[in-house]
């Protein structure tokens, strides 16, 4: 089965008092993602990131974007975005 796949949807603009304008991950936490290398830690940090982005505010174009991430790869989206759809 594929790994959770990175939460970036290719915008990488970091105009949001450091957050990225398309994901919300900050610089830091693009590099964190990266060396995560279970599963379990990798939903994790989507689930923190989803939190994150309700925090935040303005990130509802991110969600349909990344199931459509995870659906491409075969894997099971995490289930604050289950919830979701």
């Amino acid at each position: 089965m594929a790994k959770t796949p990175s939460p970036c949807i290719d915008v990488c603009k970091f105009k949001r008092e450091g957050h990225c304008i398309g994901c919300s991950m900050t610089k830091a936490q693009k590099s964190l993602f990266k060396e995560l290398k279970k599963d379990k830690h990798r939903d994790a940090f989507v689930e923190m990131l989803v939190g994150q982005q309700a925090r935040l505010g303005k990130y509802s174009h991110w969600a349909p974007k990344y199931l459509k991430k995870c659906l491409k790869r075969g894997v099971k989206p995490v289930k604050p975005l289950r919830e979701l759809t």
